[in-house]
């Protein structure tokens, strides 16, 4: 009987084993899944293709080295600078500088766009809060499929968290925003790796002469700064032109001043210590909220939560919310819509260093034909 009873648990312990390592396989897989770069297409529009680092060495071979796309016209004008993936769980903010790099044409001025501005935070995702880790476009020609990141630097590479984070401007902040690349600006040369990344994208502002540069976010529905432009106090007046411009094509939206106690905020560091024009842009995604019920890729991608209706009905919210949700189509269109009345705006104000780009949708195409349709197939 004893016997019988070690074989048994000899056999238990074999299986036992073998579910681990099956386990361990699957995580193993999707963990390396996240550290493989999304395929980026570049348009006929992108004329040159270099690193962060090229701006910044030290970032050389670093995880927070990624991409800028340059896309140059013919005639001179403006610079203007476009960041996506600052925050790489806001998913609008990502897909709008993607389309910008696979769509536009820029026949005045040049435009700099970074989509994935903090790569290293595109290779984890939060899944404690059910965060999916990507998500999947189907386009006329295939899927596209792209990482769904987390909101800070990966841990992985930048660890451990300070209890107090002292930014580059003095303030304290809690220790976890110290992987905040949107609580970083205007970086530090000998910090951290945000701060590396954050000093980068500020040597491009200056050693490029960036006119006006933008900074694209999402954020949770019951967010009162929602839906809204945040513009340095240089940038208002501008800002104040856009609005009504929105206003008139049906695309209502606000507009905040940076505020000057809050520091380490892209438009608010840029602003203070350069000379560009620095703005940013949020849109009302339900799958950054607190109120939200179940978080999958539809609620990303269609921005449909019945959590979120219940909330408006209880006017609980700074947004409409009804049974159409805010899909991404919308969010995208809002930013896309929002950087093109910007670059006309400026342009008509200084028409000999205008900033002209075509090729890029803006919300009501958007809202029409979809994300989808704007995407290069996959090669």
């Amino acid at each position: 009987m004893g016997t019988g009873h070690s074989a048994m648990g000899w056999r238990s312990g074999v299986i036992v084993l073998l579910a681990a390592l099956a386990v361990a396989w699957l995580v193993g897989a999707e963990f390396r899944a996240k550290h493989q770069p999304d395929d980026i297409y570049p348009g006929p529009g992108v004329t040159e293709v270099r690193r962060l680092s090229d701006y910044f060495p030290a970032l050389t071979g670093s995880p927070g080295d990624t991409d800028v796309f340059i896309l140059e016209g013919d005639a001179p004008g403006a610079t203007v600078l476009v960041l996506g993936g600052v925050h790489p769980d806001e998913f609008a903010g990502f897909m709008a500088a993607l389309l910008l790099v696979e769509r536009a044409q820029v026949e005045q001025g040049r435009l700099i766009v970074i989509p994935q501005s903090n790569a290293s935070g595109f290779t984890h995702n939060l899944a404690g809060e059910g965060h999916p880790t990507h998500i999947e476009i189907e386009t006329a020609g295939g899927v596209r499929r792209f990482r769904y990141g987390a909101r800070a630097t990966n841990p992985v590479h930048q660890w451990p968290d300070p209890d107090v984070y002292v930014q580059a401007s003095g303030q304290q902040l809690s220790g976890s925003e110290t992987r905040n690349l949107n609580r970083a600006f205007p970086g530090r040369p000998d910090g951290t790796l945000t701060e590396q990344v954050a000093y980068a994208i500020v040597q491009i502002i200056e050693q490029e002469n960036v006119a006006m540069a933008f900074d694209l976010h999402e954020a949770s529905p019951e967010y009162p700064v929602i839906n809204t432009i945040v513009a340095h106090p240089r940038m208002m007046e501008l800002a104040v032109m856009v609005v009504m411009d929105l206003e008139m094509q049906g695309i209502p939206i606000g507009l905040e001043q940076s505020p000057e106690a809050l520091r380490g905020l892209s438009h608010r560091e840029w602003g203070d210590h350069t000379e560009t024009l620095a703005a940013l842009f949020e849109s009302a995604n339900p799958a950054q909220g607190r109120l939200r019920g179940r978080t999958n890729v539809e609620l990303v991608l269609e921005g449909k939560d019945a959590q979120y209706e219940r909330a408006a009905r209880l006017g609980r919210l700074y947004v409409p919310f009804g049974p159409e949700g805010h899909p991404l189509e919308s969010r995208v269109g809002r930013h896309l819509s929002t950087l093109r009345s910007f670059f006309e705006m400026y342009s008509l104000f200084h028409p000999f260093e205008g900033i002209v780009v075509t090729g890029v949708p803006g919300y009501y195409e958007l809202m029409e034909n979809g994300v989808a349709a704007y995407l290069q197939p996959p090669r």
